[in-house]
């Protein structure tokens, strides 16, 4: 049985994707499935996970909208669609309507569904489903035969690029398709719906974004829609799309994926954030590191706000759900302008509720219970995007940047740094009197649950491998305790110490691009040890999802009348 949960405040959509099929301009180069032809079926070791994630119908308050703007959702829904099916095939392959129709059990084929594939995305992306190969690190980005010393040897235009699809020439050497080629039909096809969106925009840079979105779409030159994007102030809907995220390529790190999101803006939350990212190069010049690895300066310009999600396609869709966003990825546009900053509050609110606090229940000693607030969960996540902007982008030796040094620890690294100086910086406002809501105590205790949570995500995640070495460099530096009874609790004073001794060691790695020094710290610490194990199993016992899946859409949201695809 699926968990079912209605939050009023949240709206999502179904599963479901409406576009059309798309036809492959480079149709020799498709990525193709990895799985037999025989029906499929659930093995016997996954089928205790099928429920793992609380299923969430969620509404929005769309009655402030007009009509123009209702109009205007739809089709950006129907665009985000198409991002949805361009990640199936990145992710599984071309094949996904078959690869669907091949399991007859309706709980099964959710989770295939919710997992975009027939591997188990929080755990260890482990086939579920018999009849399956090992998924590619490589997901569908690079060819299936090839290895990863045969990528490093070869030479070929935009070997290392974001928007482009790695396949076998003619003559079976190596060559990048740039997705606008690779996926032409479909990406023309949503530019044309954002084209549509952008003449029933009220908001001027909206519509500027739309038009330059949908022009890079067929160009595969993002970076001066990511201008446009940061210049949006007053929108009230937002839309980001594209391919943006690279943890789906697990082999290097390098590939982008597709992926969409649609939101509103909450105008009461975003006004209380507005004023923490003036304190930003502040922030980065009193880091707890030497100052060749701080000699970026951040943008303080970059803005917070507060959103309700109402669609996740793609990537974003995929396993865990992402509750908070912090773009643009490209460092150009982060050195120039800084980055947004957007809290899914209304996501946020329901994994703490479904999740962090029965987690609390279960792991936390009951005097520190208390401390778990919705506050400081909210604040921990935004200010872990936050966090994303200070450090350096760049390696201090010559390097490149750091995604490109670290290649496929990139991720993990980034947001491990992330987490790390997100508490850094909420304890430093504090000091300041910036921050007035809670203690200091509410914070670390929050962000201690918050571990139990990402941590079962599974190795394959990038954010769950960030919280499996923080939770053991904790451990080493004595920053929490676990009674007999197997109940955890913060050290105030040593918590503080663990913080800045791990963002000193992996501000220096990446500053560094220590490809080495990274691969030591996840082989040593990112793994799950026996008695976190058993710990977690004890989260499992109680049936506490592992995450949200969403019931998502134009008919949830009452937009099926308007102007559809």
């Amino acid at each position: 049985m699926w968990k079912k949960s209605i939050v009023s405040t949240i709206c999502l959509a179904a599963l479901t994707s409406g576009c059309a099929s798309s036809t492959n301009s480079v149709s020799s180069a498709l990525p193709k499935p990895i799985v037999a032809s025989s029906s499929l079926h659930v093995l016997p070791d996954a089928k205790n996970r099928l429920d793992i994630y609380q299923s969430v119908l969620l509404t929005a308050d769309l009655t402030s909208l007009s009509n123009n703007q209702k109009n205007m959702l739809a089709l950006l829904i129907d665009a985000s669609q198409i991002m949805d099916e361009l990640f199936w095939q990145q992710a599984y392959g071309s094949d996904k309507d078959q690869f669907l129709s091949r399991i007859s059990n309706n709980d099964v084929r959710r989770f295939a569904d919710i997992n975009y594939g027939p591997w188990d995305r929080l755990n260890g992306d482990k086939p579920f489903l018999n009849n399956t190969e090992e998924k590619p690190l490589g997901a569908k980005f690079y060819p299936q035969d090839m290895s990863k010393a045969e990528f490093e040897n070869s030479e070929f235009a935009d070997k290392t690029g974001l928007y482009s699809m790695v396949v076998r020439s003619q003559d079976g050497s190596l060559e990048a398709i740039p997705y606008a080629q690779y996926f032409a039909a479909p990406l023309q096809k949503a530019a044309t719906l954002l084209k549509q969106a952008a003449e029933l925009a009220d908001d001027a840079t909206f519509a500027n974004y739309l038009r330059l979105r949908a022009d890079a779409l067929l160009s595969n030159e993002y970076q001066i829609s990511d201008f446009a994007w940061m210049d949006m102030k007053s929108n009230p809907i937002e839309l980001v799309i594209g391919p943006i995220e690279t943890y789906e390529d697990q082999l290097f790190g390098y590939r982008a994926a597709f992926e969409a999101y649609v939101l509103l803006k909450d105008l009461s939350w975003s006004e209380r954030l507005s004023k923490y990212a003036a304190y930003l190069p502040e922030l980065q010049t009193n880091l707890p590191v030497s100052d060749i690895y701080k000699q970026e300066m951040p943008g303080a310009n970059a803005d917070l706000n507060a959103y309700d999600v109402i669609y996740y396609a793609g990537h974003s869709n995929a396993g865990s759900k992402t509750i908070a966003i912090n773009l643009p990825n490209d460092e150009h546009v982060q050195l120039e302008k800084g980055t947004r900053r957007l809290q899914l509050k209304n996501a946020m609110r329901a994994k703490f509720e479904n999740i962090l606090v029965p987690i609390a229940q279960q792991l936390m000693v009951p005097e520190q219970r208390d401390n778990i607030t919705f506050d400081a969960f909210f604040a921990n996540t935004m200010f872990h995007e936050v966090a994303h902007g200070l450090g350096v982008k760049n390696t201090i030796n010559g390097k490149g940047t750091v995604r490109q040094a670290l290649k496929e620890h990139a991720s993990a690294l980034e947001e491990g740094k992330a987490d790390i100086l997100g508490l850094y910086m909420v304890s430093q406002l504090l000091d300041k009197g910036v921050i007035t809501e809670g203690k200091l105590e509410d914070y670390y205790t929050t962000f201690m649950a918050g571990i139990f949570r990402s941590v079962r995500f599974g190795a394959s995640s990038a954010h769950g491998k960030a919280n499996m070495i923080r939770f053991n460099f904790f451990q080493e530096h004595g920053a929490f305790s676990r009674n007999a009874e197997g109940l955890y609790a913060v050290n105030m004073n040593r918590m503080g110490e663990a913080i800045d001794a791990l963002s000193r060691e992996i501000l220096t790695l990446q500053g560094d691009g220590d490809y080495d020094g990274v691969s030591t710290l996840v082989a040593e610490k990112g793994i799950i040890k026996a008695t976190l194990a058993n710990d977690l199993q004890r989260l499992t016992d109680a049936n506490i999802p592992v995450d949200i899946t969403f019931e998502q859409g134009k008919k949830v949201l009452g937009l099926d009348s308007h102007l559809s695809n």
